[in-house]
């Protein structure tokens, strides 16, 4: 099944501005960026060019002979059957990281052809342009390559839990974005169908091909083999992308992230992934994990307060998987325990319900979520968030129980005027907390809005009510 992506409609916008610069799609490799951009150019333009630079490698001689525009697009147009035409033609670079020169000119078409429509992509271009190897086989940084301010950039993130009910039930998606208006509990029915949704979502993840294997119904094994199969793929870019030396570092981070998020206290810790191992040893391979976009790393923020980045420690931070999936087959553990209601597994299905939030939200464009811990470990949020003004602090579980004292504890400290909480439980205004079943974490942002009219609406009430109030004739008391 093609899974519609929601990516286009990002597209659709910087395809419309006056004042568009070349883009870059950023994102983990296997996520679909480059059918997102072909199938943009297919629907959006009359011709799409796509130029790889991993499978033309005879590319890289044209961007490295000149930096001249109109002599590269001449070239250029050996190597593809349609023309290269302003505004009719998407021009694609993919794997544009294998060409430092590709990924320098850009600048030039910015300045010497805007007319043409360029959209580059690539897997691990934050690796590529943060590092480069002299003649000495040392380690630089690389600022002279990249086009600094002369293009644009846009983050793709797997396939969303909304973009998958969409596919799997668009019915049951309108039933339900129709009542998230007044922050009211569903209907049961409605509750229960979106619930198995999101149970079955949990064992494919949102990597396109076990995704879609999943609508399709191809059943579990399927599913399974092509998770395994892309975990095998992830691990296999290890050895051909980085110095040999890095390779077993690399590897035992990345296996090593279950037992991190198996432990109630779910900080990186680096003898965790070795006995003995030290942080300066390993921090290059987490780097190179952090900026291939494979993991997810959230620093503490002691102090919760705007900027929230200057508050952080970068010493103590979590690091998750880039789908939740891959982080269940990276654990060896079957769908069933995924599936099974209750507290089996709680520590681990808890970490895979943290890591399903943080991508919703990474994908809906909250930048660098933190989180809050208390000195000694004594209380913990799972998720900081900044919307608007406004900190939000967050706290996951993964089924229906939401004891605990780490919310509360926050509360007294900081008092916020609202607190988020994703469980199982159903949808409810409690006070400052807006209890949200965790499938509908995609539609955060609606709720806070939905929040934010019913305070006004309640504002709007009482005035009304004091009003009346005012001009109520008089009692006499005789």
């Amino acid at each position: 099944m093609i899974i519609t992506r929601e990516i286009i409609t990002k597209l659709e916008d910087w395809k419309n501005r006056k004042d568009r610069s070349p883009l870059i799609v950023q994102g983990a490799r296997q996520i679909g960026k480059s059918w997102a951009v072909t199938e943009f150019g297919r629907t959006h333009y009359k011709h799409t060019a796509v130029f790889n630079f991993d499978k033309q490698v005879e590319l890289k001689d044209i961007f490295e002979r000149t930096k001249d525009v109109r002599r590269i697009l001449g070239e250029l147009e050996l190597y593809t059957d349609v023309p290269l035409m302003e505004k009719e033609t998407l021009i694609f670079f993919d794997e544009i990281q294998e060409c430092k020169a590709a990924l320098n000119t850009l600048k030039y078409f910015k300045e010497d052809a805007p007319g043409y429509h360029i959209i580059a992509a690539g897997s691990l271009l934050g690796v590529a342009v943060n590092k480069k190897k002299d003649k000495d086989g040392k380690t630089e940084e690389e600022s002279d390559t990249f086009p600094v301010g002369k293009v644009e950039f846009l983050d793709m993130y797997p396939v969303t839990f909304r973009e998958y009910l969409r596919m799997s039930d668009e019915t049951l998606m309108r039933q339900t974005e129709a009542r998230l208006g007044m922050l009211e509990p569903l209907p049961e029915i409605l509750f229960n169908k979106l619930s198995e949704q999101y149970r079955r979502y949990q064992v494919c993840g949102g990597l396109p091909k076990p995704c879609s294997d999943m609508l399709d119904g191809a059943g579990m094994q399927q599913v399974e083999t092509d998770l395994d199969n892309l975990r095998q793929a992830y691990e296999y870019d290890f050895t051909k992308h980085v110095a040999a030396k890095d390779i077993p570092k690399i590897r035992e981070i990345w296996r090593s992230i279950p037992s991190q998020l198996s432990r109630e206290n779910k900080k990186f810790v680096f003898k965790v992934v070795r006995e003995g191992a030290r942080a300066r040893e390993y921090e290059s391979a987490l780097d190179w994990l952090v900026l291939s976009r494979m993991v997810y790393r959230i620093f503490v923020c002691e102090k919760p307060q705007l900027p929230l980045k200057h508050y952080e420690d970068t010493n103590a931070f979590k690091v998750y998987v880039l789908d939740q999936a891959i982080l269940r087959t990276l654990s060896e553990l079957p769908p069933e325990a995924v599936i099974a209601k209750g507290d089996l597994l709680k520590e681990f299905k808890g970490a895979m319900a943290e890591n399903f939030v943080l991508g919703s939200l990474l994908a809906q464009g909250y930048k660098a979520p933190h989180y809050w811990t208390i000195s000694g470990n004594k209380a913990e949020v799972d998720f900081l968030i900044q919307d608007g003004i406004e900190v939000r602090p967050i706290e996951v579980k993964a089924e229906d129980n939401i004891s605990g004292q780490s919310f509360k504890v926050y509360q007294d400290k900081y008092s916020p005027n609202l607190r988020l909480r994703f469980s199982m439980k159903n949808l409810k205004l409690n006070g400052n907390i807006i209890n949200i079943p965790i499938f509908l974490c995609d539609w955060l942002k609606v709720i806070l809005e939905s929040y934010k009219f019913v305070q006004l609406k309640k504002q709007y009430d009482n005035v009304q009510a004091n009003q009346r109030r005012e001009h109520l004739p008089g009692i006499n008391p005789s």
